[in-house]
């Protein structure tokens, strides 16, 4: 019997198909999901959608057939993106459910699960509840019921892009020539929609399509762009066709990694910076949220912006708890993770993707130059150290360079130097690691801090 405690996570349902998630399991996730929802409201209708992987439809039946046994109504989404997902789930104020294992490897499958209108469900928010109910109803401890809820198939996808072409506007830019890698993921499937659907207007955009196809077996590379050999193919690709930029795409395109007209990645922290200058100039003065490892650039430029920014530790839920909080307007990550209030304070990859397109079809120097306005300092990327002891580590780190320095612990322990240089090492909730970021105002320095602190974790 599936232990679930095993692969229910922080903030998801993420395991390996058959031996951890199944029919099965499913089935059972299904019912205690509408059956916690029920202890707070009357049995909801939810949405349910999935991505490419070959055991995801089976997966999201078994599902809807356990929802259905405790009365609810289903509204099957079918083929979706994550951000497709939540766009449901804030569209049609109700509960949803993704099938996804994201950026993992093709053995893995997982589910994510939002109430209506996407707010975020994690182990501190419901799931932890989910999970115990379902544990039992496998066990054998609680029974199914015997309600007839209804399954609904529904199109979202033409929906999905006409919203999203409203919060964009990208019908008056310069003809660019763009080359997205899907990683044979969801953006083979909205991209598309999105950006060249003869149903909608059509765009200034050349689009050159780098493994549209579907197939969750990742025959080409996996669908994980924060790893820079993923980026490979892209990048050659925006060299030999002469195109304006790159997009990448993870599995289920809620992340989306952007390349410049040479094949250089922008860091999704320019990527932040350049969409909140967007966001303010139609919501002056608005909170912006920038986890504690972007650059300290995206705090100045927000400043300089007119707009309030607001540090955050790491991670979707803490961004997305705080975007509730405060009524932020955007908020981004160093994952390239980048959250809107336009969308339900979710996160979409294809929206950022679309704030990118309209910064540059209206400007005239390439990306290059554009991004490279938000890059004011050297930064080392996040470096993994394996460790015996995280939290002996970190004592002796901070020991080590916090006296005289300011130091806090937000998230792990970040410590900042007078000449502007910052790091911050963050322990690992799932692996025995510590993981480095490093930033100084040239390269320099941010090597000489980086390879002195490497040494003492390492040490």
């Amino acid at each position: 019997m599936s232990d679930l405690s095993r692969f229910v996570k922080a903030y998801d349902v993420r395991g390996t198909v058959p031996d951890q998630l199944n029919a099965d399991v499913a089935r059972a996730f299904g019912a205690a999901f509408v059956r916690v929802l029920a202890r707070e409201a009357p049995v909801p209708s939810i949405v349910v959608a999935y991505d490419m992987r070959p055991s995801s439809p089976e997966l999201a039946d078994a599902f809807a057939a356990g929802a259905a046994t405790e009365g609810a109504d289903v509204v099957m989404a079918g083929l979706g993106s994550t951000d497709l997902l939540y766009f449901a789930a804030g569209y049609l104020d109700l509960p949803g459910v993704m099938f996804t294992a994201s950026h993992n490897p093709a053995q893995y499958n997982g589910i994510k699960l939002c109430r209506a209108g996407a707010k975020p469900i994690g182990l501190e928010t419901g799931l932890a509840e989910v999970r115990d109910e379902a544990q039992r109803l496998l066990d054998g401890e609680a029974s199914y019921a015997t309600g007839t809820g209804t399954a609904q198939q529904r199109d979202l996808l033409t929906e999905y892009a006409r919203h999203l072409r409203t919060l964009v506007d990208l019908s008056g830019i310069r003809p660019l020539k763009v080359v997205v890698d899907a990683g044979n993921g969801m953006a083979g499937y909205t991209v598309p929609a999105v950006l060249g659907d003869a149903k909608l207007d059509p765009l200034p955009l050349s689009i050159v399509p780098l493994y549209f196809e579907l197939d969750g077996t990742f025959p080409n590379h996996e669908a994980n762009p924060l790893e820079p050999k993923n980026l490979v193919d892209l990048q050659a690709a925006v060299v030999e066709h002469a195109a304006d930029l790159g997009l990448a795409f993870d599995g289920d395109a809620d992340r989306c990694f952007v390349i410049d007209e040479q094949g250089a990645p922008v860091s999704p922290s320019a990527i932040t910076a350049l969409v909140a200058s967007r966001e303010l100039a139609k919501h002056p003065g608005g909170i912006v949220i920038h986890n504690l490892i972007t650059s300290r650039a995206v705090a100045e430029i927000i400043a300089e912006h007119g707009g309030q920014p607001l540090r955050s530790r790491v991670g979707h839920s803490f961004i997305k708890a705080e975007m509730a909080r405060t009524g932020a307007i955007f908020g981004g990550e160093h994952s390239a993770h980048y959250y809107f209030r336009d969308f339900w304070g979710a996160d979409t990859g294809m929206l950022a993707a679309m704030h990118v397109l309209a910064a540059l079809g209206g400007a005239k120097e390439p990306l290059s130059e554009l991004a490279g306005a938000y890059e004011r300092y050297a930064s080392s990327g996040e470096i993994n150290s394996t460790v015996t002891d995280q939290h002996a580590k970190l004592g002796e780190v901070e020991q080590r360079f916090g006296t005289g320095n300011e130091v806090d612990h937000l998230d792990g322990l970040t410590i900042r130097f007078p000449d502007g240089a910052w790091i911050n090492l963050r322990p690992s909730n799932t692996e025995p690691l510590l993981r480095l970021n490093v930033e100084a105002p040239d390269t320099v320095r941010m090597a000489q801090l980086r390879d002195e602190v490497l040494a003492a974790v390492r040490s």
